[in-house]
């Protein structure tokens, strides 16, 4: 997320408020130590898409509540999924069931949260159709916020080259 929209997104009292019993809860916290794309730690990649979910569904007439609450917890899977032996199965196709098994030993979950968790990889988890407009929206959020974070540390490794290669 760009400083315009993190700055946004903490002064929307109305989003903080929606998802301040799971971004101030222990266990959710713990995403911070697990990276997701590049060097964006999972906690702040499902902060980002929560966001963007929330302006989405909200633009739209859409349960906006119920699709920041998914968002928040769609990766809370708490394992680092570049290290091999720590998750069973393929990461991409396994994750959602993990965080869906995660965020209902803590949080009630309604029907949209759920759907939106359990799909949010879509086409991947194609025996799991989305069956809400909140959880396609969640699907492309999701995929726009990490090819975003992607670039954004592919950007500061090159960036880092160019400097060093300056120095020399």
């Amino acid at each position: 997320m760009n400083k315009k929209k993190a700055i946004e997104a903490l002064n929307d009292l109305e989003f903080q408020e929606i998802i301040k019993d799971i971004f101030e809860n222990e266990k959710v916290k713990e995403m911070k130590k697990y990276r997701i794309h590049g060097n964006t730690s999972c906690y702040a990649h499902c902060y980002d898409a929560a966001y963007f979910c929330y302006l989405a569904c909200k633009k739209r007439g859409l349960d906006y509540k119920s699709a920041a609450r998914a968002a928040m917890l769609h990766d809370f899977y708490l394992y680092d999924w570049h290290v091999k032996g720590f998750h069973k199965g393929l990461h991409g196709f396994t994750h959602s069931q993990t965080a869906f098994e995660n965020a209902s030993k803590l949080f009630e979950l309604n029907s949209i949260e759920k759907d939106m968790i359990l799909t949010h990889m879509w086409p991947l988890t194609f025996l799991k159709f989305p069956m809400y407009k909140e959880s396609f929206i969640l699907t492309i959020v999701d995929k726009q916020c990490a090819i975003a974070e992607n670039f954004r540390s592919i950007k500061y490794k090159l960036d880092k080259r160019k400097i060093s290669k300056q120095a020399i």
